[in-house]
């Protein structure tokens, strides 16, 4: 009778062994799954590509939300640059929204439209470069400067957008290349 309770006890024990293990992997593979949505929605919502960049974005857990408020602020303040917005500026905003995969029903295309409107509050920008400066604080050399590319050449391609007299001359105003440069500042 001993033997036998031994048994049963001993197979209880490897039920339970078997169970934890098998509740452990279920655990990591929704994690893994959750990883892969997270990484898909930052290269959505940013439009980068860089996958080492991607991973350290992941690992300071940032939302693709907060990734498309990061890529999307350099494109409004340099439309805004001269005070205005023109039809071919907010093209180009419009258009580098859609190439980041931002969604035309979704909130941050909403807030995108808001900013189209209505010039948004410097204290945008000035939360935008602060967030910047502490987001390189984070990152290696490498990957700060594909962050820097990457937004700084779709806020440059805006700047462009409607410069020049007749595609002629310089594209960039004055106005835009100082914005420009208050955008590159936040990186050093």
């Amino acid at each position: 009778m001993a033997k036998s309770n031994f048994s049963s006890r001993r197979i209880e024990l490897e039920e339970q062994f078997f169970l934890q293990r098998d509740m452990e992997l279920l655990q990591a593979l929704r994690e893994k799954s959750a990883a892969k949505q997270m990484r898909k929605a930052l290269i959505e919502a940013s439009g980068i590509g860089d996958e080492q960049l991607i991973d350290r974005l992941i690992e300071l857990e940032l939302s693709g939300e907060t990734v498309a408020a990061l890529s999307l602020v350099p494109l409004i303040a340099v439309a805004w640059a001269d005070g205005k917005i023109d039809d071919k500026e907010r093209a180009a905003v419009l258009s580098a929204a859609e190439k980041e995969g931002l969604e035309q029903e979704g909130p941050c295309h909403n807030m995108l439209d808001r900013w189209l409107e209505k010039k948004p509050d410097a204290k945008l920008l000035e939360a935008w470069n602060g967030y910047v400066a502490t987001l390189c604080e984070t990152l290696d050399e490498a990957a700060k400067k594909t962050l820097k590319t990457e937004l700084l050449g779709r806020a440059r391609a805006v700047a462009a957008a409607a410069g020049g007299i007749l595609g002629f001359g310089n594209k960039v105003s004055s106005s835009e290349q100082a914005v420009l440069d208050s955008l590159e500042a936040a990186f050093d």
